[in-house]
């Protein structure tokens, strides 16, 4: 290829990557849903993206590393303290029940449907095994069933990813070599990979956390050492062992996730951003070596195979992880409804496919369209019906506002009541004792740890906050919580106003949207309630009284709205208002 053609294919192939992602966001839909037939869409009508032609024999390498580079980001959210009981035993069975029951099925069905060889079918369904955290996480996203689903599917689509690369490398190695050495063999060579994925990984994690304990770095250059060190130690892993790069990177990412002595932000933008692009490309250039002559003959059958693994091999595996265990019937059902395939089996699958033609193995070249069409099918079917069966199966997270209110001033704590008794779940967090004192006293919920471990939910009871309410005495307190919170905290941010002559550190009064109405400032409000004001709730029958001061409202749905700086909210039949009522 020229160096023009060079230019415009990778100019293409990310501006269709970021393209797609921005439509999906714009039509409220999972980004692979556009990501896929936009690649598809692209290969078909020109040459100029075909990664196989642009990279050469680069392309697959560098599909490992960028793999490896999603996998470590999805361990640094996999805390094991969040990993316990029946959640742990059903993640473990998920894994290994789910292996050995998709390749089992997968292999027998491919073989008369998709006409393909025994070798060619094993090694595809092989390749089905994994799920992966790349379409797992932005579906519950979308869908928001409740946490302990949520954590059990992340686990799950986390950890399958490694195994099933490796899985994938090892049927293939066996169906090249015409592997006859037995089940023994097989099993070695699996371990023996899992040990240096997993060796390399800790080894990896324990040099990182020496340096990143040791050196005062800042916050670019504290990302820029981790993608170093991730990228670094799975090039290593590959370059010694097929596919053990997957297992290092997640390894290393649980690693630094539950060493003890690390600061690392609950969220990270950088990666993030990353992350996304890395997915949006991958998917763009894979799918574009997808030809429309190649789907020809594998629609029909590929529709059956997705229908096989969606309607009797999930549920089934679902509901035999789960037996002897707490989950209920319902979050079963569910479980069984989320399996969809995502990137690693669409790298694995157009890496072995071509290799495996090559060696004139019957049925390989349908490998790659077949995968494409699983994906494509899974992620359309789980894309719009995943919110659908979760609300009928009634496992979504309720509607419900959980506030986490900061601050334990007495006119704060009469604040948290009135939220409770309007039937909100309230949580407090104070750091003086006698605040603590104070919330306990009162029979409200204490968070326990630092602000931002629990705002961020890092306790299995935190889990759900909707909002952060930043109600201290100290107004640069607020006003730094706020900024450091909004990069943690999904919810709305709220703090007190200070008052309009004060100049803090980080000019409080100039970030965001001040709780409560005008005049309503910290001080003001300390000096009503000292006055004898008091936090009451009464329903939204009529507006507030003179004398009354709207502070939030409460739909009937138990949303929470708060007043601010810039305007109240309107009242509405049904509403509750929480009102500061001076005597």
């Amino acid at each position: 290829m020229t160096a023009d053609q060079v230019y415009v294919g990778l100019g293409l192939i990310v501006v269709l990557a970021v393209g797609s992602q921005l439509l999906a966001r714009r039509l409220r839909v999972p980004a692979l849903l556009v990501l896929l037939p936009a690649g598809f869409t692209a290969g078909a009508l020109t040459d100029d993206i075909d990664p196989e032609r642009l990279l050469g024999p680069s392309f697959s390498p560098l599909v490992s590393l960028a793999v490896a580079v999603i996998l470590y980001d999805a361990g640094l959210g996999l805390d094991l303290k969040r990993l316990r009981g029946h959640n742990r035993r059903v993640v473990i069975r998920l894994l290994w029940l789910g292996a050995l029951l998709t390749l089992v099925s997968a292999a027998l069905f491919a073989v008369p449907v998709l006409d393909m060889s025994a070798k060619a079918a094993v090694m595809l369904a092989a390749i089905l095994v994994v799920s992966g955290p790349t379409v797992v996480g932005p579906l519950l996203a979308f869908v928001r069933p409740t946490e302990r689903l949520r954590r059990i599917l992340i686990w799950e689509g986390a950890l399958i990813d490694p195994v099933g690369g490796i899985l994938g490398a090892l049927v293939f190695h066996g169906v090249v070599a015409g592997d006859r050495r037995g089940f023994g063999s097989g099993l070695g060579h699996f371990l023996a990979s899992a040990a240096v994925g997993v060796g390399a990984g800790a080894a990896g994690a324990a040099v990182l956390w020496l340096v990143l304990r040791r050196a005062r770095l800042s916050e670019e250059l504290e990302t820029s050492l981790q993608l170093a060190a991730v990228v670094g130690v799975a090039a290593a892993c590959d370059a010694l062992r097929d596919d053990t790069g997957l297992i290092s990177a997640v390894v290393m990412g649980m690693a630094m996730a539950n060493l003890p002595g690390l600061d690392l932000p609950a969220r990270r933008p950088f990666f993030e951003t990353l992350v996304s692009l890395i997915i949006g490309l991958l998917f763009v250039s894979i799918s574009a070596t997808v030809t429309p002559a190649s789907l020809r003959h594998v629609v029909l059958p590929s529709l059956a195979l997705t229908a096989l693994l969606v309607l009797v091999t999930r549920p089934l595996i679902a509901h035999l992880a789960a037996a002897g265990t707490d989950v209920p019937a319902r979050e079963r059902w569910f479980i069984g409804w989320m399996a969809p395939r995502g990137i690693v089996a669409a790298a694995t699958a157009s890496t072995f496919s071509s290799e495996l033609a090559g060696h004139h193995i019957a049925g390989a070249e349908r490998i790659l369209p077949a995968t494409f069409m699983v994906i494509v099918a899974a992620v359309t079917l789980y894309g719009l019906t995943a919110f659908p069966a979760a609300r009928r199966l009634g496992v979504l997270r309720p509607a419900r506002s959980r506030p986490l209110l900061v601050g334990g001033a007495p006119w704060a704590v009469d604040l948290a009541g009135a939220l409770s008794a309007a039937g909100l779940d309230v949580l407090m967090w104070a750091g003086a004792e006698e605040e603590r004192a104070r919330i306990t006293a009162a029979g409200l919920k204490l968070a326990p740890g630092e602000l931002l471990a629990s705002a961020t939910g890092a306790g299995a009871e935190l889990e759900g906050i909707t909002s952060v309410l930043l109600l201290t005495g100290e107004d640069d307190f607020n006003a730094l919580a706020s900024l450091t919170l909004r990069e943690s905290v999904e919810g709305e941010i709220g703090r007190l106003a200070p008052p309009s002559a004060n100049h803090g550190v980080v000019a409080p009064y100039t970030d965001g949207e001040a709780l409560f109405g005008p005049g309503l400032t910290r001080p003001e409000i300390a000096r009503k309630y000292e006055a004898g004001a008091r936090v009451v709730t009464r329903p939204a029958d009529s507006p507030p009284a003179p004398g009354e001061h709207m502070l939030f409202v409460v739909r009937p749905e138990g949303r929470l709205v708060p007043a601010t700086q810039s305007g109240r909210p309107e009242p509405a039949p049904g509403d509750t208002l929480v009102l500061l009522r001076e005597p």
